[in-house]
């Protein structure tokens, strides 16, 4: 997971734009933000400690050694002793793994992974459940839209906005590696938005929608639309406190997308069929496409449209108007 990639490296800088007044800030500098919630309370660690063995020669010692425990493991040791003889003899304890007579394990890099993994996303959820009840406090809809790169999520958004932006107050949150390129569409279309640049991060988290939503301050009763960083893999993880998420994929990429990445198409509500007025042109299959995405999640409700030339765009955005009506009932 994240712990593993670009987005751990403690170089990579995260940085937010307002389009508004072209002010940019420094949002987090690689995962200094979470070191302090990873110590030796919060995962397993390697430790030199004692213990006493009973023998049958009549006494006992204690050795040192190193290892986390983790599960009941019954094995042998042999150990010299002060008076000449080398023994061999049984005890329990608990460990994850075998290990040698050295008792040296070589994984506590893995568990201090799988300790920051654990910290990243507990703390992300935490900022969450606080984006969630403040969005559902002022009938905020958020909807998180989600997809690999070149889906068309920035072209439906400016669609949607300049379908709607007479009937609904719109804000944006835009999330790519580098650049305000899709910010600045969304800002012509009509919404206001914030550019956030994840550096070598692969997705948005919620600290990050936390310090956008501050400088948008929308509307009650408006809709926050959220453009996560295009990738089919980490932005499944991660909650952002948004109402739903909403997967965008076209009929450029294939039939086969939920079948390569079931986890995203698991967590979506709704999937948007993009693109479909070159689906004849590329020999897309629209009947397989939606057999996969209900294979991997049968109550996903599936769009198909065109951003481009309006094709089948009222379906959306009469959906999503619904949805805001409900919202905030």
């Amino acid at each position: 997971m994240c712990g593993v990639c670009g987005c751990a490296d403690t170089a990579n800088e995260v940085t937010m734009t307002d389009l508004a007044s072209g002010k940019t800030s420094l949002l987090r500098k690689g995962m200094a933000h979470l070191n302090d919630h990873v110590d030796a309370h919060d995962h397993p660690h390697n430790h030199d400690h004692s213990h006493p063995h009973s023998h049958s020669d009549g006494h006992s010692h204690t050795h040192p050694h190193d290892h986390a425990h983790g599960h009941d493991h019954h094995h042998r040791h042999p150990h010299s002793h002060d008076d000449g003889h080398s023994h061999t003899h049984p005890h329990d304890h608990l460990h994850p793994h075998a290990h040698g007579n050295d008792h040296h394990h070589a994984h506590g890099s893995d568990q201090r992974v799988v300790a920051l993994e654990a910290a990243i996303l507990g703390k992300n959820d935490a900022i969450a459940a606080r984006n969630r009840g403040w969005f559902e406090g002022r009938g905020v809809l958020a909807l998180n839209f989600v997809s690999s790169p070149g889906s068309g999520k920035t072209a439906l958004l400016e669609a949607t906005i300049r379908a709607l932006k007479d009937k609904v107050s719109i804000n944006v949150i835009e999330g790519d590696q580098m650049t305000s390129n899709d910010a600045i569409r969304i800002r012509e279309a009509g919404a206001p938005a914030i550019q956030i640049n994840t550096g070598a991060g692969c997705h948005l988290e919620a600290d990050m929608v936390a310090e956008a939503v501050k400088s948008l301050d929308p509307k009650p009763g408006s809709i926050l639309m959220i453009e996560n960083v295009g990738n089919l893999v980490c932005p499944a993880m991660f909650d952002l406190g948004e109402a739903m998420k909403v997967a965008v994929i076209s009929t450029t990429e294939g039939e086969d997308k939920p079948l390569k990445y079931p986890h995203m198409f698991r967590a979506v509500q709704i999937v948007i069929i993009n693109k479909m007025d070159l689906a004849k042109h590329v020999d897309f299959d629209e009947s397989a496409c939606r057999a996969n995405i209900a294979s991997v999640n049968p109550n996903a409700e599936i769009i198909g449209l065109s951003a481009r030339t309006g094709q089948n765009l009222s379906d959306w955005t009469s959906r999503l108007e619904k949805m805001l009506s409900d919202f905030r009932l």
